[in-house]
């Protein structure tokens, strides 16, 4: 039997964040994965042709690159290999009549594109800017902060006493507005609204959601600062850094090791696994599991000692998954040459979309189990950032579709033939992937003739890649606000730790929510000892 300080169960971004972090300081950590390679949703394979190197899910590294996880252990990881691309235009929106609009690096830029696109709205957004630069202390330590905690009360009395009571609780009305309330408010271009309203998405939300408007304004901060970063050599080459650093400090990690179990301990509490082949391994300190509740609390408590308290039980009975994901790659023998504008070429992640509405009827037509019409298409262009990810002269497309039905109760455009039960099969797959290359081939020269192989994910395809992503949903549940902040997972839920002592619960699920931030894991592994 083997014993360690703590066990952790789930190897993606939280799950090696917290194993880093409990590994620098001194403790003997042991990180089990039940797939044959760590990351999770960081995943990188040659799927379309040999050469070819695609990030099969995520991809996007913005939130890393400026979270606190990254400024605590991000020397340690370029130390270890970490090397970020970026471009000068980290974003864009590009229309079905052609006209778009880029997104720069550079504020004086923004500004003028804006204006340009009508007046008045460089300046709104300038202004808008400097109002999240004068929050942002006070924004980020809610957004990615401990919430239950002493630290959390000072900061909120803190701010109170600045602003005044009134107007913290004026600032909180305003920061629950919807990004369609807000767009629409502060913009005029219908433009500069189909450029941030698909951004919504990115964090499980649509553009009626509540708080959307929030989270649209953080996006817009983090980009034009940081860009829209990929790694160099695909994600793999982040989780390598993240195994190194891990292996140099002691800990220890072991793929293709299912855990069946949580078992119990002294006094009731965490006590280490039992893995699937039977083995078990002790846990001195505790136990840390990067799932989703269910997998959490039904498959790996099932048999507990002491069944789940009235909260947890009526909790995990009420919690839902969000929209599924759906993913598609492309290996093209050159780079795409775009007919709005060779500008677009250089553009890391460009969303195709007719603007605020169409992000709202397809938002909405997957919500409702239908695949949409005319989905909001996010087209990343990796070899335009790291030319390492194709053989010379030729390119690959990352194409993310986040408005995809978990089930499919039928087409919303009534062309595309639904299985009797709503599962996601192979031609159901092949047909919508037929769909979006066809709105995608209405902006690329001469697209057909340049494609050598296609490879298309749906949302059950995700699944059985990570057990996660319930139902293809890559943001580990409903991110609307009954389930956001201190309500996520559960309306009684206290940080990380469960109702099993020495027990603690990460990763998307948790507070402060799904993305590639670290948060859940920093948080934890920075807490404990």
């Amino acid at each position: 039997m083997s014993y360690y300080d703590y066990v952790l169960v789930g190897a993606g971004i939280n799950g090696l964040t917290a194993a880093a972090l409990l590994a620098k300081k001194g403790r003997k950590v042991l990180l089990l994965e039940r797939n044959a390679g760590i990351g999770g949703c960081l995943k990188t394979e040659e799927i379309t042709a040999p050469g070819f190197i695609h990030d099969v899910m995520a991809t996007t590294l913005v939130l890393f690159l400026t979270s606190p996880a990254y400024g605590v252990i991000g020397k340690d990881l370029e130390a270890r290999g970490l090397k970020f691309a970026n471009s000068d235009l980290p974003t864009g929106v590009l229309r079905p009549d052609g006209s778009h609009l880029t997104f720069a690096m550079n504020r004086q830029a923004n500004v003028a594109a804006f204006e340009a696109a009508a007046t008045g709205d460089g300046a709104a957004f300038e202004r808008e800017m400097a109002k999240m630069a004068a929050d942002a202390p006070f924004l980020f330590s809610i957004l990615g902060g401990s919430l239950w905690s002493g630290g959390m009360v000072k900061t909120l009395l803190k701010e109170a006493w600045r602003r005044g009571p009134r107007n913290l609780l004026a600032w909180f009305g305003e920061a629950l507005a919807s990004s369609r309330a807000h767009l629409q408010s502060t913009y005029q271009s219908d433009l500069v609204h189909a450029l941030w309203a698909p951004w919504g998405l990115h964090c499980g939300l649509g553009p009626e959601s509540a708080y959307s408007a929030e989270m649209v304004k953080v996006i817009a901060f983090a980009v034009e600062l940081a860009g829209c970063p990929i790694v160099v050599g695909g994600a793999r080459s982040l989780t390598t850094a993240f195994a190194r650093l891990i292996g140099d400090f002691g800990g220890e990690i072991r793929v293709s090791a299912e855990v069946a179990a949580i078992v119990a301990g002294d006094g009731g509490s965490a006590g280490g696994v039992r893995l699937a082949s039977g083995e078990v391994i002790r846990a001195k300190r505790g136990v840390i599991c990067s799932t989703t509740p269910d997998q959490l609390y039904r498959t790996l408590l099932k048999d507990w000692p002491t069944p789940l308290p009235d909260a947890v039980a009526a909790g995990l009975g009420s919690y839902r998954y969000g929209k599924g994901n759906m993913q598609m790659h492309y290996a093209l023998k050159r780079p795409p040459r775009w007919r709005a504008g060779d500008d677009l070429a250089q553009v890391a992640l460009l969303h195709l979309t007719p603007g605020l509405d169409g992000v709202s009827r397809a938002s909405n037509e997957a919500e409702r189990g239908l695949l949409p019409v005319e989905p909001t298409i996010c087209v990343g262009q990796p070899t335009a950032l790291d030319r390492s990810r194709a053989p010379d002269g030729a390119a690959i497309l990352w194409i993310q579709l986040p408005e995809a039905p978990r089930v499919i109760k039928g087409d919303a455009a009534g062309t595309i033939a639904v299985p009797a039960d709503g599962a996601w099969t192979d031609d159901a797959r092949e047909a919508y992937a037929d769909r979006v290359e066809a709105l995608i081939a209405r902006h690329i020269d001469s697209f057909a003739e340049n494609v050598i192989a296609r490879r298309a994910y749906s949302p059950a395809d995700l699944e059985r890649m990570n057990i996660n992503l319930v139902g293809g949903d890559p943001y580990g549940g409903f991110c609307g606000l009954d389930q956001f902040f201190v309500w996520r997972p559960f309306k009684g839920s206290v940080n990380h730790r469960t109702h099993v002592s020495k027990l603690y619960h990460i990763g998307a699920s948790t507070h402060p929510g799904p993305g590639l931030g670290a948060g859940s894991g920093f948080l934890l592994g920075s807490q404990l000892a």
